[in-house]
Formats: C-alpha cells, sequence, structure tokens
C-alpha cells in the first residue's frame, strides 16, 4: 500500500533520512518510532509528499507519488486523513463544526447529509455530547478524538498519526490507542503512527520500524522488537522501562 525505496532526504548538510526502505501493508498499524530527531516526521510528510525526497522514490497503492501533477496528487492525498500532534482544532469552531469541515470544502452534500455523516463519526469516537462544545470546553484526549473524527470523516483507507499521545496522561493515552486499534477492526483502516510513546507502539502496532540517524535500524512486529538485539533499539526499550513489563508480555512471551 505505501512503499519507501531508497529514500534520502537532507536539510543543508544534515542528513535526515539515509536510503529508507520499508513497506505498509494494507490493515497495518504501523508504527515508526526513534529518538528526536531521527527523521520520524519527516518520513510521515514524505506519505503524502509534503516533502520531496532527494533521491528514491516513494509508492501509494503502487504509484510513485513524486513525479505526480497537483491534481494526481490531489487524488492521492484524497485517500489518507491526518491526525495533527494537537488536533489542530479550529477554536472558534465548535466539535461539530471542526469535523464537518473537509465535508464543507471537498463536497457538495447538503446540510442535512453533513449532519448526519458528522454525528457518525462522533458517535463512533464517544463524543456524542460533545458537538455543540468548543475545544477549549473539552479535554486534551477529547480534541484528539475530535480531530481524529475529522481526519475519518471522508473515509480515507490510510490514516497518519503524529504523534496522537503526546501531552496526554497515560490514562487518556491508552484510551486513544484503543481507538486507533478499534478504527482498523471497524472500519479496515491503514494506519501509520510516528510516536515517541513506545508502549503505544507495541500495545497497537502490527509492525514497528525505529529510525536512527535517518536509518532504519530494525522493522519488526513487536514480539520481534521486544527481542532485538540491536543497539539502539535495546537502548530505547530500556529508557522507556520496557523490560519484563507490560501486557506484551503475557501476548509476546517472556521477553
Amino acid at each position: 500500500m505505501i512503499r519507501f525505496e531508497q529514500v534520502c532526504k537532507s536539510f543543508g548538510t544534515r542528513l535526515v533520512l539515509d536510503r529508507v526502505d520499508f513497506e505498509v501493508e494494507e490493515g497495518e498499524v504501523f508504527v515508526i518510532v526513534g529518538l528526536s530527531g531521527a527523521g520520524k516526521s519527516v518520513t510521515l510528510k514524505h506519505v503524502i509528499r509534503l516533502e520531496r525526497p532527494d533521491s528514491g522514490e516513494v509508492y501509494v497503492d503502487g504509484e510513485a507519488i513524486g513525479g505526480l501533477s497537483v491534481r494526481e496528487l490531489s487524488r492521492v492525498r484524497s485517500k489518507f486523513g491526518v491526525l495533527f500532534q494537537g488536533g489542530a482544532l479550529m477554536q472558534w469552531m465548535t466539535v461539530r463544526e471542526n469535523v464537518a469541515l473537509p465535508l464543507r470544502e471537498h463536497t457538495k452534500r447538503s446540510d442535512r447529509e453533513i449532519l448526519a455523516l458528522v454525528d457518525e463519526k462522533l458517535e463512533l469516537l464517544g463524543l456524542g455530547d460533545a458537538g455543540d462544545l468548543y475545544p477549549s470546553d473539552v479535554s486534551g484526549g477529547m480534541r484528539k478524538r475530535a480531530g481524529l473524527a475529522r481526519a475519518i470523516i471522508m473515509d480515507p483507507k490510510i490514516v497518519l498519526y503524529d504523534e496522537p499521545t503526546s501531552g496526554l496522561d497515560p490514562v487518556t493515552s491508552r484510551k486513544i490507542d484503543e481507538v486507533i486499534v478499534d478504527l482498523r477492526r471497524r472500519l479496515g483502516i491503514t494506519s501509520v503512527v510516528v510516536t515517541h510513546d513506545l508502549h503505544s507502539a507495541l500495545s497497537i502496532g502490527t509492525r514497528i520500524v525505529m529510525l536512527h540517524e535517518g536509518r532504519v535500524v530494525e522493522n519488526a512486529t513487536p514480539a520481534e522488537f521486544l527481542r532485538s538485539e540491536h543497539e539502539m533499539v535495546r537502548r530505547f526499550l530500556e529508557s522507556q522501562y520496557v523490560t519484563r513489563r507490560g501486557k506484551w508480555e503475557t501476548e509476546y512471551g517472556q521477553i
């Protein structure tokens, strides 16, 4: 569904992505982890061509996107929904109005159709009573879910998540994890998640890629990732106290 082939990207003299290769299959929750500055967010931007590789190519559904025209790129981008790190809600709009925005901008649906679709997504994400509230009136977790409702309102095949649990307490973070898994189960959505939160990655991921200094140093299932012998992976696990504790211990066996 999404494929990176030898993608390189530099900003000035700094090499940010160094021959990055991976493939995201349909229906996966594909998680990209790594230290700050490892190239995670830059990788995510390449998926929808907010950045272009200096060399190499990105493919979406088998189609190279590097040379697409504006119209062709718009068609490819319509397959995606994006949840930005802060939710990116318009503060002067209600939750319902925020979620409705893509439908109003990109479709000719009637107000009644839009309202029905928005309320359906709000119910799906447990926000049925929040539609008339403003972003400032709801919790951080609810703002993230509202942002996610807006991201899926056009029924995308793929959702990109930029640090979906950033700034949230552990309990709320796990609720966001549950929503991501539930969307995969109920709607078949393919997810690409960039996160620092290794507990989240292990809980939701079908595959985890770790970037270090712009290179892929591990590409594995959660069970394989926990058993990786790569030095940076071991340090990353230990830095978040992921050793022999957590629900993955029972799911994947003794580490």
